[in-house]
């Protein structure tokens, strides 16, 4: 098999194995806050994730150069199996996670499997140690601490702002051609209302009949699933650029051979992220949504804008954060402000165990492969 084919096929199955484990970090607080069933929710995230991933082909350049070129000195030639070592190490700990139902972070697994294979091939002087630090490590050891602090600092705010608006709902009512508010109580307040040409308007009745609505209602539970939504399209914004740039890797060009290359590597990590997210998220969406803490919609509201915020902002600035290190401390934190008797201490234990043991596992599995797939080139 041509060697480029091979590292495509490995980037789609690690694209599939991303999506196994991380769809969960946006959707687990629809599940967990009783507001959707399992399918639902990963149907609802899987599209989601593959919309960002689409369009992280064209905003997201910064973060292909940092992984595709960022790592490395210039000037030294690239082993042809560095690339396939290192997708085969992130791929082979992610798949591990996803069996044993631990969300850990495929930018770890690929950082750490990156450097793992790069001192193999480079030793000490070969890899730069300055991105590692400033655009790696940094923002990966920084961003749950942030993510732990926001949920707590926002969630009151939102809490307040949901208390005033629980049991209100804004509605279409096409036969009267209005836009109205509903109150717990049902007392109807037109917010616009559209008179036709030649044609009276009609009364807006001040007691609504809830079961006669035909038009679409939005509630606090409809932004719960908005939010659920942008925290999946910014998940897949975020990962799917470096998987991605695995393409580049080796490669002399920092930019993409053709458009058609950029393309095809795009939808293919994005169609193999939701075919992994799909048939292969709800282990880990159980873990988060049921084993952690309990939501109710507005706790997991505030969890998911406050991954989607980070995660979005992050990537604006090129600066590849783990959505399940935030997404995960979003949660936690949500459930601190219960109290600690609240949280599922040795669930909580497990997570944080696995982030740590991430870098180093993918780095061993990205020097073993590096070893296996170099004999393997010299026999053939």
């Amino acid at each position: 098999m041509d060697l480029t084919l091979f590292i495509f096929f490995l980037i789609l199955l690690l694209a599939f194995a991303n999506g196994t484990n991380d769809v969960s970090k946006a959707i687990a607080t629809l599940v967990g806050s009783g507001i959707a069933n399992y399918g639902t929710a990963i149907a609802w995230g899987t599209f989601w994730t593959m919309v960002g991933a689409s369009a992280s082909a064209f905003v997201a350049s910064a973060m292909v150069k940092t992984f595709s070129s960022g790592f490395i000195e210039p000037g030294l030639v690239i082993p042809a199996v560095l690339a396939p070592a290192v997708l085969c190490g992130a791929i082979l700990w992610v798949l591990f996670a996803s069996k044993t139902g631990l969300p850990v972070s495929t930018t770890h697994a690929l950082t750490g499997a990156l450097v793992g294979g790069g001192l193999l091939a480079f030793g000490l002087d070969g890899l730069i140690w300055s991105t590692v630090s400033k655009k790696i490590v940094l923002p990966l050891l920084l961003s749950p601490f942030l993510s732990f602090a926001l949920s707590m600092l926002f969630h009151p705010f939102i809490a307040m702002i949901a208390k005033r608006w629980e049991g209100l709902c804004v509605c279409i009512m096409p036969s009267h051609r209005a836009l109205v508010t509903i109150d717990p109580q049902g007392c109807t307040r037109t917010l616009f209302q559209a008179g036709g040409s030649g044609m009276p308007v009609a009364a807006v009745p001040s007691q609504c009949d809830r079961a006669g609505l035909s038009g679409p209602t939005i509630g606090l539970d409809s932004l719960h699933w908005l939010s659920s939504g942008l925290a999946s399209l910014a998940r897949g914004t975020n990962d799917a650029p470096k998987i991605a740039a695995m393409l580049l890797l080796g490669s002399t060009m920092t930019t993409w051979p053709s458009p058609t290359w950029h393309i095809l590597a795009f939808t293919g990590v994005a169609l193999a992220m939701g075919i992994g997210s799909y048939w292969g998220g709800q282990r880990v969406t159980e873990v988060l949504a049921e084993r952690v803490t309990k939501m109710n919609h507005t706790e997991g509201l505030s969890a998911n804008l406050t991954t989607s915020s980070l995660v979005l902002l992050s990537g604006t600035f090129g600066l590849p954060v783990s959505t399940t290190h935030i997404s995960s401390s979003a949660i936690i934190g949500i459930g601190l402000l219960r109290g600690t008797g609240s949280l599922r201490w040795t669930t909580v234990r497990d997570i944080v165990l696995a982030w740590l043991v991430t870098i180093p596992a993918a780095a061993c599995l990205a020097c073993a492969a590096y070893f296996l797939l170099s004999r393997a080139l010299q026999t053939f």
